[in-house]
């Protein structure tokens, strides 16, 4: 088995502990600590750092230290302000390069009542499907820009995601339903139907993500 280049180790390790919230939004890390946890030298950590700096993840602050960056309700909104211009603008324009046959799965996983209780008992399931079905959509765009784009701020719903851990029952059933619907429109190659759907899709996967925060805001590390 190869040995996993030293800075790839940092940088996985560091980006993983991020995103599930063991090092919290909000907090200051060091690269005293983060070289004795990792058993690491300072080079490789350095290195990480640089990467998720430019990905958004932390802010390395002079005589301060490294910033996680926060999660905000700001944040948040700004997030599926970047969906709601890409994901409807990839299937109208590039719906064509889907595969129909992965389109075909996903119809019959998400019309599947195994799949639904599945989720219901297991939420990062759920979260997973979800997470697959729209890097499907975004994969096929021939941008490089737009998908790296993308696959920062799928990075940050991650983190929100494992900060709140929660999605309501009303909510899986409708994302499945929404889910098929696109699906639908997208094997009848009515592409303007697709992307009203993502549209629509998206606009109730924010206001369900807006209750959620606020259900919670007294209790997470959220920010007006």
């Amino acid at each position: 088995m190869p040995k996993i280049n030293l800075k790839t180790q940092a940088y996985n390790t560091i980006r993983q502990k991020i995103v599930t919230c063991e090092y919290a939004p909000g907090t200051f890390l060091n690269e005293e600590l983060l070289t004795s946890e990792l058993g690491l030298s300072r080079t490789p950590i350095r290195d990480a750092l640089s990467r998720l700096e430019q990905e958004g993840l932390i802010e390395i602050k002079p005589k301060k230290g490294i910033l996680v960056m926060p999660l905000s309700i700001n944040t948040i909104s700004m997030i599926f302000e970047v969906r709601q211009l890409y994901e409807p603008y990839i299937l109208l324009n590039y719906g064509t390069s889907l595969s129909i046959q992965q389109l075909k799965k996903f119809y019959s996983i998400f019309s599947s009542s195994k799949t639904n209780t599945s989720c219901s008992e297991n939420h990062n399931y759920f979260y997973e499907l979800d997470t697959e079905f729209h890097n499907f959509i975004i994969s096929t765009c021939p941008n490089p820009y737009i998908r790296q784009n993308y696959n920062m701020i799928q990075t940050q719903a991650e983190r929100f995601r494992y900060m709140t851990g929660n999605v309501s029952t009303k909510r899986l059933d409708d994302t499945f339903q929404e889910h098929l619907e696109i699906i639908c429109a997208c094997l009848k190659d009515d592409w303007t139907a697709a992307a009203e759907k993502m549209t629509y899709h998206l606009e109730q996967s924010k206001r369900s993500t807006f209750e959620l925060i606020f259900n919670n805001l007294s209790s997470q590390d959220l920010t007006l």
